[in-house]
């Protein structure tokens, strides 16, 4: 073998060598850490994020520190609602009267006069779509006797699905200081929803709904904002901050996403929106996150 044809196959297998334990080092680069933006400070931020295929949590700040859970309620008064007729109790067509003591919850609400009724298919666009809180009563009313008794049975469920820090006081999630709720409670009741009423999940997609005549918008601006957002529940009152619980399903995804005590509906939104991209990158296993609050910037 000449002195040039013995030099060349040693200055390829030296450039093959490099080539591959370049491609090694590679796999084993952790990827930097991202920073994510949280729009609330941190004694009021809460999120969590579950992989609904796996069971496998994806992300959580706070996850089981107490939180006031505001309209995020009405998903036990929903899920109590949907037993209810699975049950056989109550059909679609079912009339709930509306109370006085119903019809005098504030705002939001869809407004009754005295004697009037709601069917159930109509109650439950309701409390999803508008978060109506003189409906969310007159369901807690007419399953349990009364809004006190019902908010029992809610608290009973809770612990009966996994939620072990939750107390409900009242159907609607308006203000009250012994009612309270963690993020990691909040994903539980996410996921037992669309596992236990997969029939009746279609109802969280709803934007909008026709009510004698008239059609009543919703305020979930996550529907239709990010492709495969599909519900389930925002909540606010001035003590929780912004709070929603979200399903994202695209793609072979199933996702429960939690984020609670936000400064706005469009921060909230923005931070979910940045939660579902983190927890669908390839590199969620080994990344690191750091979490940079709304007062610090």
């Amino acid at each position: 073998m000449s002195a040039l044809r013995f030099f060349s196959l040693i200055h390829n297998y030296v450039a093959v060598l490099a080539l591959l334990l370049f491609a090694a080092g590679c796999t084993t680069v952790t990827p930097p850490d991202s920073v994510l933006a949280v729009p609330a400070p941190p004694q009021k931020y809460a999120a969590m994020v579950i992989d609904a295929g796996t069971g496998k949590t994806l992300f959580e700040v706070n996850s089981t520190a107490p939180r006031y859970p505001a309209s995020l309620t009405k998903m036990m008064t929903l899920y109590l609602l949907f037993e209810a007729l699975e049950s056989g109790r109550i059909s679609k067509e079912t009339q709930i009267p509306v109370s006085d003591n119903a019809a005098r919850q504030p705002p939001t609400k869809l407004r009754f006069r005295r004697g009037e009724t709601i069917d159930v298919d109509s109650a439950i666009r309701a409390i999803v779509v508008k978060s109506a809180n003189d409906v969310a009563v007159a369901v807690a009313e007419y399953l349990g006797g009364s809004e006190e008794a019902f908010a029992g049975m809610m608290t009973a469920k809770a612990r009966q699905i996994g939620m072990s820090s939750t107390v409900f006081r009242n159907a609607s999630g308006l203000p009250d200081g012994d009612q309270h709720t963690t993020a990691r409670d909040m994903a539980v009741l996410g996921m037992a929803l669309h596992t236990r009423f997969p029939q009746h999940f279609h109802y969280f997609s709803d934007s909008d709904f026709m009510f004698r005549g008239r059609l009543v918008h919703g305020h979930n601006d996550m529907l239709g904002r990010v492709r495969g957002v599909d519900g389930i529940k925002t909540g606010y009152i001035r003590a929780s901050g912004f709070n929603i619980v979200t399903s994202y399903n695209a793609d072979g995804h199933r996702l429960i996403i939690v984020v609670m005590g936000a400064d706005s509906a469009r921060q909230r939104n923005d931070h979910v929106e940045a939660l579902i991209q983190r927890s669908l990158s390839t590199a969620t296993a080994n990344a690191t996150t750091r979490l940079l609050y709304a007062e610090q910037q």
